[in-house]
């Protein structure tokens, strides 16, 4: 026969009924036990938002990386194959344009498949891509592997992905975040630029391709096991909200409709124009230019690749730090001063660029490097905000098509640098043009009206 514990089962006077009552211990009793220790509270972990700000940032710095070797191949592919550097250049502005035109529709493809599966499928193109490029004996096969396979997967890693984080996980601190993923892409020529370099250097091209396409396929399940695509897959609201988690919408589906009817409406304002065209003269003055075509001007100087590409390499050290602190002003100061300032300060550096290049590294170009790196990318978080003021919901999308023009610049300017090369023997008077677009660019920024110009003017809707 079992014996439960001691309970009294007569109702107490003045009170209701009581039933089951384990009988408490006398004041004595209590008096004698000895005081327990406080509980010790586990430390709080982070808000699972900052692991996706993560994962998407290691994402980011290897769509970086792939992005890093066309640069290092124009003098290796002209050398063995006798194409002109207008030819390579040619694969490399499709390759940029691309980059640009996919961010739209991967970032409503993003809305219907989810981001796991988008970038997944991004990182096997770019790996398919890098692997095909070494069996190439034709510049076709160069456009279609580098520039069509590359340009289609790392466009769908682009900074719309970095928005579209952002948008989905953060109310508070955007700004930095964007700062933060927009800083990857400068993590990943830090890290990926020297090693690129010294295995063109020291063996051949063919192995440097061959590592951005085992680097894409490294990321797969790192993306694919970590990755989420809402804080209510985990049942969290995003960070800095209120109240409890939304449910996960619904997939949106005709993506390539959705990004068009955004382009549609966002087109029918003039901010759209003044963003998108001061966008295309960033990416003209950096991917397309520097990226692209400095280290082979230094190389013309007489610079060492690899030294050319170390500096490549320190803009990249200073471009995050420019990029973090970009994305903590664009939280406090108005964006369209901050585009102002940054792009004349581009223009400006890029003017002295031709008198500083020679066979050696001497302290001014040290200082040009430092001073243009701070610069590279501090575009893209007031360029984000100013996309979320005017374009609500639609943001994202509406950044895809203005980072779209980003790319059509980058190429454009890729593909004239090369062309320029070849005809003058010298990347001079592209160097100055750029500086002169820059000084327009940021005219451009600040007649950049406010968020009452995100709908369509009576006289164009």
């Amino acid at each position: 026969m079992s014996h439960g514990p001691l309970v009294r089962t007569d109702p107490l006077p003045n009170a209701g009924p009581v039933t089951q009552t384990t009988e408490l211990p006398g004041p004595s009793e209590q008096d004698e036990q000895p005081a327990r220790p406080p509980r010790r509270t586990l430390p709080r972990l982070p808000h699972r938002a900052w692991t996706v700000a993560a994962i998407a940032f290691v994402t980011i710095i290897g769509a970086a990386g792939f992005a890093s070797l066309p640069g290092l191949l124009i003098d290796p592919l002209h050398e063995e194959f006798g194409w002109g550097r207008g030819t390579i250049g040619f694969a490399v502005s499709v390759n940029l344009a691309l980059y640009g035109l996919t961010a739209p529709f991967a970032a409503a493809l993003m809305d219907r498949f989810g981001i796991r599966t988008v970038i997944a499928a991004a990182l096997t193109v770019i790996a398919a891509g890098g692997g095909l490029t070494v069996f190439m004996t034709e510049p076709w096969q160069l456009i279609l592997c580098w520039g069509v396979l590359v340009g289609l997967g790392s466009g769908s890693m682009a900074l719309a992905f970095a928005a579209t984080v952002t948008n989905r996980w953060f109310v508070a601190r955007r700004g930095l975040v964007t700062g933060l993923l927009t800083a990857g892409g400068a993590s990943g020529q830090l890290i990926f630029l020297p090693l690129l370099s010294w295995i063109v250097e020291r063996y051949d091209w063919r192995p440097a391709a061959m590592t951005v396409t085992v680097a894409a396929l490294a990321i797969v399940p790192l993306v694919w096991l970590l990755l989420r695509d809402y804080p209510s897959d985990v049942g969290l609201a995003p960070y800095g909200g209120d109240g409890p988690p939304a449910p996960r919408p619904a997939p949106r589906r005709g993506a390539a409709r959705r990004a068009l009817k955004a382009l549609a409406s966002a087109s029918r304002t003039s901010s759209f124009w003044l963003l998108a065209g001061a966008f295309a003269i960033c990416g003209a003055s950096t991917n397309g230019l520097v990226k692209t075509h400095f280290v082979p001007a230094a190389h013309d100087h007489g610079m060492p690749v690899t030294a050319a590409a170390s500096l490549l390499a320190v803009i990249g050290i200073f471009d995050i730090l420019g990029t973090v602190a970009s994305g903590w002003f664009t939280d406090r100061f108005d964006a369209r001063r901050l585009l102002a300032v940054y792009y004349a300060l581009r223009g400006l550096s890029l003017m002295f660029l031709p008198i500083l290049l020679a066979d050696t590294v001497h302290p001014p170009m040290i200082f040009f490097i430092v001073f243009y790196g701070l610069d590279w990318v501090a575009t893209v978080p007031p360029t984000m905000a100013l996309c979320r003021e005017q374009y609500g919901e639609d943001s994202a999308i509406v950044f895809g098509w203005v980072l779209a023009a980003h790319q059509v610049g980058a190429g454009l300017v890729a593909f004239v640098g090369g062309v320029v090369r070849d005809a003058f023997g010298s990347y001079d008077l592209v160097w100055y043009g750029a500086g002169a677009l820059c000084v327009i660019a940021a005219l451009m920024s600040l007649v950049i009206r406010r968020g009452a110009d995100a709908q369509p003017t009576a006289a164009t809707a």
